[in-house]
């Protein structure tokens, strides 16, 4: 089981069994800190009664080391996995866990009370996947692991498959295979008898619980408070995270988020920071030049790479083995090379990851929360009509038209890709209620139940947040229903397979518990301003780049997929969709399909980000269910 993990720690393993008790525990190392034998893994508690396995860093773990010490405890080594340990036996495995400010998913067994503890942190940045079967628990931090386990049930979750044709990612806590689930953010799991089911993990956090605390404790200072505010927690979580006993630098892509990481931490470093950036060699999806800019104001050691179609091609073949759940977000490709050129210099990597989630950065924020508060004023008939409308010109012939009377339109209404924004406000004003008006915004396909055989889409969490009560305003519902799904399970899950396939340890400041308590406490105005998004981060930005490099209109780490799969990847695209193959696969539908495709080529059709999440399924199943 941990071979095929190997790539997430190939500094050193270990195993640990238990014959007696039916327990084995084994470890793939990526040494961080304490890179001696101290710091091996699995790792015993002094008294024998924990045994642990644990990846990711509990950032303050200098600090409850000398809480520990204080009491009397004596310590081996300096990592924080001996601090772990130390604070299970003083405290107890629930009360030591919402002391730890970190990233980490731990398996620790207690010897005395034959119990396993599966734990994972607050926002899911590391991940944890559980198997079980009558008489069999298996878990470890990708699937693959537990494929090769004692025994596994290939059986397909076929509701998870269909969301995952909606979002692009299958959402917590399924997984594509029936028996396995995804242990949710924040959540602790103690099993003690493999024979019975599961029982239900217990939260320490949530964002649910951030949200309602910050709602009922609001901060109440002006608005220069705030600022600095934020900005001593940002250099307090940037700084927690530049500790490591191998080379460390930051992925800059030149959008607010890593900028500022990045800025802090240069504003914390002797040296030039190591920065790294992907470029492409389409222009309209090219950041490289912003982050250049970026990095030579701030005179960081920068590393650039212009990505063309052909490296991506080289690369596609490998995305079903790097991600052994389907995962359709196209930038999985640029993270995959972002991490790798980094770790050609450095072990860890500081990203930008969590700023559009907590300060509301991203444009459905904005534009769709106008959109839907707008389009409720409307009756359901008219709002049908009108996306009966929309949708009878294909996107293409919609840019065209906004093209030819682009030159008197105000800047504010000329926008990038026009066409496909609109076919998506047509989705969302033709949708019956606000739930379904924003997960419209969110779906690759907006009804994916027609392409998988036998499939449904089956209540989720999106519209289980969207048509709650609270919190009452619907950006901060949006923004929620985010943190818990889109988050985790997209972002942090690709982040996290991208570095760790390249065994670069990649961690998020900006997603440290406190920062994203603090940002529940702020009121829209400190995020939305003048129609644009993170208004707070942008200030402390600005105390440290000129406003002219940071003041653009958001691109996003967004990859030319339309292209590609109409030049290079064409060939490749064709083979996976081609109608032999979909019907002897027999998962998917191949009619609804086939005529996505064949819209798409002759550019009338399906967004490619659809077709891609067929594809990037068409691909798993290739390598995983032959």
């Amino acid at each position: 089981m941990t071979a095929p993990i190997a790539h997430r720690g190939p500094d050193d393993s270990g195993v640990w069994v238990d014959a007696a008790a039916g327990v084995a525990l084994g470890f793939r190392r990526l040494a961080i800190l304490d890179l001696s034998e101290q710091g091996h893994q699995p790792m015993r508690s002094p008294s024998g009664r924990f045994t642990l396995v644990f990846n990711g860093e509990v950032f303050n773990h200098h600090e409850l080391r000398r809480e520990l010490q204080g009491g009397g405890l004596r310590f081996r080594g300096h990592s924080d996995t001996e601090v772990i340990l130390a604070a299970f036996e003083r405290w107890g495995v629930e009360a030591a866990v919402p002391r730890f400010v970190g990233m980490f998913a731990i398996a620790v067994w207690d010897g005395e009370q034959q119990a396993l503890w599966l734990i994972r942190d607050r926002l899911g940045i590391k991940p944890m996947f559980v198997y079980a079967e009558p008489g069999l628990v298996t878990f470890g931090s990708e699937l693959k692991a537990l494929v090769a386990g004692p025994s596994f049930d290939r059986s397909l979750d076929l509701t998870a498959i269909t969301q995952y044709l909606r979002y692009l990612y299958v959402p917590a806590p399924r997984t594509v295979y029936r028996r396995a689930i995804k242990l949710l953010p924040g959540h602790l799991l103690r099993i003690t008898d493999p024979a019975v089911p599961l029982p239900d993990p217990v939260p320490f956090w949530s964002a649910e619980m951030a949200a309602a605390q910050g709602a009922i404790d609001p901060f109440g200072g002006s608005e220069e408070e705030a600022i600095r505010e934020l900005d001593r927690l940002l250099v307090e979580c940037v700084g927690m995270r530049m500790e490591a006993d191998v080379p460390l630098g930051a992925l800059l892509s030149g959008g607010i988020d890593s900028s500022t990481v990045v800025a802090v931490m240069q504003s914390l470093s002797t040296r030039p920071v190591k920065t790294f950036t992907i470029g492409f060699d389409e222009a309209e999806h090219n950041e490289a030049a912003h982050a250049r800019r970026i990095a030579q104001h701030l005179g960081t050691d920068h590393t650039e790479l212009l990505l063309t179609g052909a490296e991506a091609l080289d690369l596609v073949p490998r995305l079903p083995d790097m991600f052994d759940e389907p995962l359709a977000d196209p930038s999985q490709i640029p993270t995959f090379l972002v991490c790798q050129l980094a770790r050609r210099e450095v072990t860890v990597a500081l990203t930008g990851d969590g700023g559009d989630e907590c300060f509301a950065g991203y444009n459905r924020y904005i534009r769709g929360e106008r959109l839907i508060t707008r389009a409720r004023r409307f009756p359901a008939s008219v709002r049908r009509l009108s996306a009966i409308g929309i949708a009878s010109m294909a996107p293409e012939t919609w840019d065209r038209l906004h093209q030819a009377v682009s030159p008197v339109l105000p800047s504010s209404a000329r926008v990038r890709l026009p066409g496909a924004k609109l076919h998506k406000i047509g989705d969302l004003i033709g949708a019956e209620s606000v739930p379904l008006m924003y997960r419209s915004l969110l779906s690759a396909w907006q009804d994916p139940g027609l392409l998988v055989a036998g499939g449904r889409d089956g209540e989720d969490r999106v519209l289980q947040v969207l048509g709650g009560g609270e919190p009452r305003a619907l950006l901060d519902r949006m923004m929620l229903a985010d943190q818990l799904t889109y988050l985790p399970d997209d972002l942090l899950a690709k982040v996290d397979r991208a570095s760790m396939a390249t065994s670069l340890e990649a961690r998020v400041p900006l997603l440290d518990h406190r920062l994203v308590e603090f940002s529940w406490r702020l009121p829209h105005a400190l995020k939305i301003r003048k129609r644009q998004g993170k208004w707070i981060l942008r200030q402390v930005l600005y105390r440290r780049v000129p406003r002219n490099l940071v003041d653009r209109e958001k691109v996003g780490f967004t990859v030319p997929i339309a292209h590609w799969l109409r030049g290079p990847l064409r060939a490749w695209a064709e083979d996976l969709l081609a109608p032999d193959a979909l019907r002897r696969d027999g998962l998917l539908e191949a009619v609804p399909i086939r005529r996505a495709w064949e819209r798409f080529l002759s550019g009338k059709g399906h967004d490619a980000t659809g077709l891609w999440t067929v594809l990037m399924l068409r691909a798993w199943s290739g390598r995983w269910l032959a």
